[in-house]
């Protein structure tokens, strides 16, 4: 084999070990694909555009696979995916013309803040525990258009943060179960995908689609699609979504630093204060995760104890059970 072709080999292998990463993060955690595929495309030297462009083209499969699984799990509010996916769409491509038209020199350190910020958040979020009590009401169109419209925007013009942005949100609001929340996120983000895509097409054209990367990264997703689903039962999300987060903060932080010019002395105490609180924040994660398993612990016990004798009716349930969705072990209140 020559040896440019035996390079090529390489890197496509390299991309496709990429996607199945990206994609056991996202089993396990119900979001961050695009966020670890990007940051690790932008390591390898991808543009940032290019990057962005790939990662939401091999969404469209990844995403559509998800969403029809979701679906018939019984796991999807349609009226809300109808509420946020046209505006997310809409951000979508809106946020692919404005990284399409921006260079590559400019367009590195505002994508990498993107990143940076996201993975910031990851850190926070995981680092507590959510809210698990649910109040009544329904979600206004309201809240959820421009919720869908920023989400939207950051992930085109991020690599990715729709998840990050749309979940969460969903979640604080407490009026939707986790795993209708984790759905119905997924399902839309059928429709951004295809929007972004669109987006850069018509402002890269096709040569700014890295067909070869793109089927390495589908590949890999989907290889790494029952492996996730195994290791969802095996590693806790709390846990693994604090470590994640640091990655993507540590990774994006090289950019930045390198962006602002930063030498000497500033550079080795900038890393030192990201590395304290990423681990910090994996300290917190583990200790909301056994706060988490003890309070479920508990909770079984009190259970069996409080059952009601035959013909007696049974008492209303404590609404501050913490849902197996948020326990850390089996599927994550994220997407």
């Amino acid at each position: 084999m020559p040896k440019s072709q035996g390079a090529l080999v390489r890197k496509l292998l390299v991309l496709a070990l990429v996607g199945l990463a990206a994609q056991l993060i996202d089993g396990s955690l119900g979001m961050a694909y695009g966020l670890t595929s990007s940051t690790l495309l932008l390591v390898a030297g991808v543009a940032p555009a290019a990057a962005s462009a790939s990662v939401h083209l091999a969404e469209i499969g990844t995403t559509l696979a998800a969403g029809v699984a979701h679906w018939r799990f019984g796991n999807v509010d349609w009226r809300v995916v109808t509420r946020i996916a046209l505006p997310g769409a809409i951000g979508a491509f809106a946020g692919a013309t404005v990284l399409s038209s921006i260079s590559t020199e400019s367009a590195a350190p505002w994508m990498a803040g993107i990143l940076f910020t996201l993975g910031a958040y990851l850190l926070v979020r995981f680092a507590r525990p959510l809210r698990t009590d649910r109040v009544g009401g329904r979600l206004r169109g309201r809240f959820l258009g421009p919720l869908g419209l920023v989400a939207g925007f950051v992930d085109a013009t991020g690599g990715g943060g729709w998840g990050p942005v749309a979940t969460p949100a969903l979640l604080v609001s407490g009026r939707m179960e986790p795993r209708k929340v984790i759905g119905s996120v997924d399902t839309a983000e059928f429709v951004v995908a295809g929007a972004a895509s669109v987006g850069f097409l018509i402002g890269l054209g096709s040569e700014g689609f890295l067909l070869p990367t793109v089927a390495a990264l589908l590949i890999g997703g989907l290889v790494a699609a029952p492996l996730a689903a195994w290791l969802v039962r095996i590693v806790p999300a709390q846990l693994l979504g604090a470590a994640v987060g640091g990655v993507i903060v540590l990774t994006n932080a090289r950019t930045l630093i390198r962006s602002a010019e930063l030498d000497g002395p500033v550079r080795p105490a900038v890393y030192a204060v990201l590395a304290a609180g990423w681990l910090a924040a994996l300290v917190l994660a583990v200790r909301a995760l056994r706060r988490t398993r003890r309070a479920r612990a508990t909770a079984v016990p009190a259970t069996a104890s409080d059952a009601p004798a035959a013909g007696v009716p049974a008492a209303p349930a404590a609404t501050g059970a913490v849902p197996a969705e948020l326990a850390g072990t089996g599927t994550p209140a994220a997407r």
